[in-house]
């Protein structure tokens, strides 16, 4: 997932070294640095605001021709000081361990997310960058103030006074909201007891060893994924299953009901007061989909296309249910995952428990690392003085011909009160000769703790692998003349197809046998358990896509009509009817823990949308050679590098010569059937 740490109004939303000492270049250090406590990080942002501020009066104070220097130069300076202020806020309010730091940099979000909607609706800027003479410019200059003037008029600039008053106050509550609602996330702390050592069966030794019995002899689980997934995969206790899915499926429930409601009400208010029908006309309206409409039928595509599939998954769940009982009609939602592990262990001859000793935390790592480098022609060097909000944090450096290119942190173990799900967070965009990118993954694996290897599952390493997709796509894009372009900038229903590609790799006996190897022997991990791990993932593709049609459907329909006509559980439970076997679980509230209600609204079609691509760009590689440097080159620069200098749909052209096609995506989804 790609956390849009953008300030809210303007923008939509290798070989690795020992540790380093070397010093940043000048004005690129580590962006925590000085920052001891929340007076300190309110007073630093309070500071860039100003800047911003006063980058903006010097735009205004231009009488005469406007050029690219004396008016885009100082709206871009302001974009920079204006993202320095909220961007770390918006990591800091997810992850830093003190509440008042949390607070702190909860306040500085709302400030610098008002100034953003104050700048989107000042009509002087608009009318100073409308009147640039562009004839001369270069085409990134060009999409770029083009691109920005659009997103003026879409932030309602060219409304009246009333009206752009209300788009403040709504804008200003909008944030406000958000924050509750991740708060309420993060800081549901829910727990499964466990009575009896038996409830254990089935799941992993190590898993096992982590959970030590407490004091009255009862063994606690959490709702993180490091506990909840292996539970939903190997516990043979139907019971303990059916008690983590209804806690995991209430995370922040009650709390975000009516947290919810207030989201939805006033993004339509805000959208109908800019002419729009409902907010999801709304949030398209600069996507590539380009509209609500359009998003719809690309679902409804894509469950036309995986019917056949999902049907073939759901009788082998039924005919492995029945093996047991004989009697069984309908597979319930908290047997799913177990069901599917014991058709792959039947009918696949694979144990996805085998797996999981070749992959500790630190390998894979270590591997995604090492692939990144190679295929990129980049190094990785850890920065060990950097400060760090987190004693668990890593600080890592980018890189290439000697020079440093760009700086990450890795926050990968789950604590209290942090961002629970997985997620690449912007720091700092990347600008040519000025500054370099910062970004931070925040994920939940296992591991971080003292003799414990964090073995992870397979998809852990597909989720690493995604994160750091994204992360790459930020620091290679850190390259632009201005920063409103720089950085993770394409249409957003782009964003997640550099993450989703990067996956690809995770599937390959080569690259895997370079870092998966036991966490005891040492040994690589054996092809042929590779290979049984991909046919066997084969399976449970259909009824995977249907899973995430119904949440792409969800999100729009959760926006996409008056508030009033909303209900978000009777729509879970008509599109789980309608989309899934396995029958609604009353008693849970899945919306309420569904952070992408918030940050991706309506568009949570766009991971399916960007998989399409990213599957057509993956038969390039398959073509050449996964690690074929040419392909890999072109990938770089024609799809990595722009940020936001050219239309999503020219970066597509561009890699692949023509606009993508549905074909990979379908011969992918429907191949493998049959056993």
């Amino acid at each position: 997932m790609k956390r849009d740490a953008s300030v809210p109004g303007l923008m939509p939303p290798a070989r690795s070294s020992a540790p380093s000492r070397a010093p940043a270049p000048e004005g690129d250090a580590p962006f925590w640095t000085g920052a001891t406590d929340a007076a300190s990080f309110e007073g630093r942002a309070a500071q860039r605001l100003e800047r911003a501020r006063a980058a903006i009066a010097r735009l205004l104070a231009v009488s005469g021709t406007r050029t690219l220097e004396n008016t885009l130069r100082p709206y871009d300076d302001a974009l920079i000081e204006l993202e320095a202020a909220g961007s770390p806020a918006a990591l800091i309010e997810n992850v830093h361990p003190d509440a008042a730091l949390r607070d702190a940099a909860e306040k500085v979000t709302q400030r610098a997310a008002a100034y953003g909607t104050e700048l989107s609706l000042d009509r002087g800027v608009y009318d100073a960058l409308a009147a640039l003479d562009l004839s001369g410019a270069d085409g990134a200059t060009r999409h770029y103030v083009e691109k920005t003037l659009r997103e003026f008029r879409l932030a309602g600039v060219d409304r009246d006074e009333p009206t752009r008053q209300r788009v403040r106050e709504l804008s200003d509550e909008l944030v406000a909201i958000g924050q509750e609602f991740a708060r309420n996330i993060r800081s549901d702390q829910r727990r499964v007891a466990v009575t009896d050592a038996r409830e254990l069966e089935g799941l992993p030794a190590d898993f096992i060893a982590r959970h030590p019995a407490g004091p009255d002899g009862a063994i606690t689980l959490t709702i993180d994924y490091p506990d909840a997934t292996p539970v939903f995969l190997y516990a043979a206790s139907d019971d303990l299953r059916r008690r983590m899915h209804f806690e995991f499926n209430n995370r922040a429930y009650p709390a975000n009901q009516a947290v919810l409601e207030r989201l939805i009400a006033k993004r339509h208010e805000l959208a109908t007061l800019l002419g729009f029908a409902h907010w999801a006309d709304y949030v398209t309206a600069n996507k590539m989909v380009e509209s609500a409409a359009a998003a719809r039928a690309f679902v409804e595509r894509i469950i036309e296309v995986s019917g056949a599939s999902a049907a073939a998954d759901t009788e082998a769940l039924l005919r492995r249910k029945r093996a047991d009982d004989p009697g069984a009609a309908v597979i319930q939602a908290w047997e799913a995952g177990f069901v599917a592990e014991q058709v792959r262990r039947a009918e696949y001859d694979f144990d996805a428990r085998q797996v999981r000793p070749y992959l500790p935390f630190q390998s894979v790592l270590q591997g995604v690392l090492d692939l990144a480098a190679r295929l990129f022609g980049v190094s990785f060097r850890r920065r060990a003085d950097a400060p760090v909000w987190h004693p668990s944090v890593e600080c890592w450096e980018m890189v290439e011909g000697g020079q440093v290119v760009g700086r990450f942190y890795l926050d990968m173990h789950p604590r209290t009160d942090k961002y629970s799900h997985a997620a690449q967070f912007d720091v700092r965009s990347g600008v040519a000769g000025r500054q370099i990118p910062e970004a931070a993954l925040v994920c939940n694996f296992p591991g971080g703790e003292p003799g414990d290897p964090g073995l992870l599952e397979h998809g852990d390493v597909r989720t690493l692998f995604h994160e750091f997709g994204h992360l790459l796509h930020g620091l290679f894009a850190g390259r632009q003349r201005w920063a409103g372009i720089a950085g993770i900038k394409p249409e957003a229903d782009f964003v997640e197809v550099p993450s989703q590609l990067l996956e690809e790799w995770t599937w390959d006996p080569g690259v895997l046998a370079t870092f998966a190897r036991h966490h005891e022997s040492g040994e690589p991990i054996p092809a042929d358990l590779v290979r049984r791990l991909k046919r066997a993932s084969e399976f449970g593709k259909g009824l995977q896509t249907r899973r995430q049609m119904v949440f792409a459907s969800l999100s729009i329909a959760a926006f996409d009509r008056p508030p009033a006509e909303v209900d978000l559980d009777a729509m879970l439970r008509d599109l789980s009817a309608r989309l899934q076997p396995y029958p609604f679980v009353e008693g849970t509230h899945f919306a309420c823990g569904f952070g992408h209600l918030d940050s991706y609204s309506a568009i949570y079609y766009s991971y399916m949308w960007s998989l399409v691509i990213a599957k057509d760009f993956w038969s390039r590689f398959e073509q050449a050679g996964l690690m074929d440097p040419a392909v890999a080159l072109d990938y770089r620069r024609a799809v990595l590098e722009p940020g936001g200098a050219v239309p999503a749909a020219l970066m597509v052209e561009r890699f692949l010569g023509r606009p993508f096609r549905f074909d990979a995506y379908e011969k992918w989804l429907n191949e493998g059937y049959g056993g």
